[in-house]
């Protein structure tokens, strides 16, 4: 399929116009508006869907082998890595302070569940098959970073470690307890264990509605998104353009981590979109709690309202479309 085709059939596909629909919205100050009750209950579906068809999916996996464990591992270690890199090129591009830097470089460690729901749903219309055991990967790759950000706060910035050891017993349950993450691995273990029985018995209530909710979903984060533009007024190019470029460089590893794994195309697209998005959620909730003294201001307009709308706009066709150039050839 030409790149060209695949950006035309994303940018037009009723998710992503909902998506834009909602940043429009926005921007022309309508009084639309997603209650905060039914934005939770679409983002409960989104993890349960998500969750209990990897699980399914990795039930008719004959067996867990090589390509799991090195995609699991090479994920592991590239969400702890990659912050120690966002770091860097922070620190040699903008004027952040330390605090905020280390809060930035957390957040493109760890991954975004909502452009993982939309490149799946993109590669299902696509009917691209991926391995199942990529929502394991998933789940796994949000703590990571966390950890890593935290690290390099308190290295940069000693005075920082006093709100950490504060926040510490709540930052553990934030981290192993998120909510979102909890129902992801409990709907996959559900989906491994029940099957395609399962699958069947809850196919009219995971499958078939799950396009019309995504494309509600997004009309909501398109709302959420355009209220976190109006905070890039005091950004500058440099704090923007990292924004597109770290996705892009964290896409190009996992396009090459997913050649020398030797994994199909679906599940190396999805792998590359883990890599390339940025968490606005679990990351965001850990450095409100843990490291206090960055600034919310930056690191959410940041993951939200540069690479999120990236990623879901430009980003998952190129992926795939390079995935394919790279593991057909």
């Amino acid at each position: 399929m030409e790149i060209l085709d695949l950006f035309i059939q994303n940018l037009l596909s009723p998710a992503i116009l909902f998506f834009a629909l909602g940043i429009i919205a926005g921007f022309i100050k309508s009084d639309l508006e997603v209650p905060e009750s039914i934005s939770r209950y679409l983002a409960i579906y989104l993890m349960m869907a998500i969750g209990f068809k990897g699980g399914v999916a990795i039930a008719e996996t004959p067996e867990i082998n090589g390509e799991v464990i090195s995609t699991i591992f090479v994920g592991l270690a590239f969400g702890f890595l990659q912050p120690f890199l966002g770091y860097f090129l922070l620190s040699r591009t903008t004027k952040l302070d330390k605090p905020t830097a280390a809060a930035v470089a957390a957040h493109y460690g760890s991954i975004s569940m909502v452009t993982f729901v939309t490149a799946a749903s993109f590669l299902d219309a696509n009917e691209v098959i991926y391995a199942g055991y990529i929502i394991a990967v998933l789940a796994l790759m949000e703590a990571p970073a966390i950890l890593s950000g935290l690290f390099i706060a308190h290295r940069a910035a000693p005075e920082t470690i006093k709100a950490t050891e504060k926040a510490t017993p709540k930052l553990s349950r934030e981290i192993f307890t998120n909510g979102a993450i909890l129902l992801l691995i409990g709907s996959f273990l559900i989906g491994w264990l029940t099957g395609k029985p399962g699958y069947i018995k809850m196919e009219g209530f995971l499958v078939t509605p799950f396009q019309g909710i995504l494309a509600l979903f997004l009309l909501d984060m398109g709302l959420l998104v355009s209220r976190q533009l109006t905070n890039l007024k005091d950004f500058n190019l440099n704090l923007i353009l990292f924004g597109i470029y770290m996705p892009l460089f964290s896409a190009t590893v996992a396009l090459g981590c997913s050649y020398v794994i030797g994994l199909d195309i679906g599940t190396a697209t999805l792998f590359t979109v883990l890599f390339a998005s940025a968490s606005y959620i679990a990351v965001s909730a850990a450095m409100r709690l843990a490291l206090p003294q960055a600034k919310a201001s930056v690191y959410v307009p940041m993951s939200l309202a540069i690479t999120f709308p990236f990623n879901i706009i430009v980003g998952i066709p190129l992926y795939y479309s390079a995935a394919e150039i790279l593991l057909t050839n």
